[in-house]
């Protein structure tokens, strides 16, 4: 069986979404619709003075009339070094500060100023990092179905893929119909969250934060369970 899994690219995501790239052969960026305004493309929560704050990668003439890959990220100067502090500041007496904090250093220097183009970066450097072995492309670059509505592109992007299973997360049950994929030969499943709690640096127990504070506090192999609690629905 092939699963195939698509999802726009966001900053830092929460453990669901590498879920998603754990139970996949092959997941795609869907890097080539638009923008959400106020969504977690270039944004995501960690806990500051132990309390869940937001951190966000500035961007150049941001619309939701503009696709992802068609944004810039604002220059460097104005907020590289201001991030990277705060998740030192947050984060330097983690268990797992000295093993991440390079990762999210790396991520956050790479040079590429498209919005796509650094989201996609980030993914597969901290794909690789968590031991993931899903193959990671961009839907821009490839499969020629831009001006198709949303779920028959997905079904042609699992037909150009050859894949007999698509997944999602739980929260697109109300997008997809199964009866299309069903036609297509394709499977459709959602996978959803298993309550697996770990030790944080605020008071009891903050769930759907970035994927940063659970490395920081387990570690790339410690994280393993936590990419694995997922049932499919």
């Amino acid at each position: 069986m092939s699963t195939v899994a698509v999802m726009q690219p966001y900053l830092f995501p929460y453990i669901g979404y590498w879920q998603l790239l754990q139970a996949a052969d092959r997941f795609v960026v869907y890097d080539d619709v638009n923008y959400i305004v106020r969504g977690w493309v270039n944004r995501n929560r960690i806990l500051i003075n132990k309390a869940p704050g937001l951190i966000t990668l500035p961007l150049l003439q941001a619309s939701q009339n503009r696709k992802i890959n068609q944004i810039d990220i604002a220059p460097a100067a104005q907020w590289q070094r201001r991030m990277l502090r705060c998740v030192e500041m947050a984060y330097r007496k983690a268990p797992c500060f000295d093993q991440v904090f390079p990762v999210v250093e790396r991520i956050l220097t790479h040079q590429d100023t498209n919005l796509a183009g650094f989201l996609t970066h980030q993914i597969q450097v901290l794909a690789g990092f968590m031991g993931q072995k899903v193959q990671i492309v961009s839907s821009s670059e490839g499969y020629g179905n831009a001006q198709l509505a949303a779920q028959e592109r997905i079904v042609d992007i699992c037909r150009q893929e050859g894949a007999t299973r698509y997944i999602n997360a739980q929260g697109g049950r109300s997008l997809y119909e199964p009866a299309a994929f069903a036609e297509a030969g394709i499977e459709l499943r959602f996978i959803g969250m298993r309550p697996l709690p770990y030790q944080q640096r605020g008071e009891g127990f903050t769930p759907y934060l970035s994927i940063i504070d659970a490395l920081m506090e387990v570690g790339a192999e410690g994280v393993g369970p936590h990419l694995a609690a997922y049932d499919y629905l």
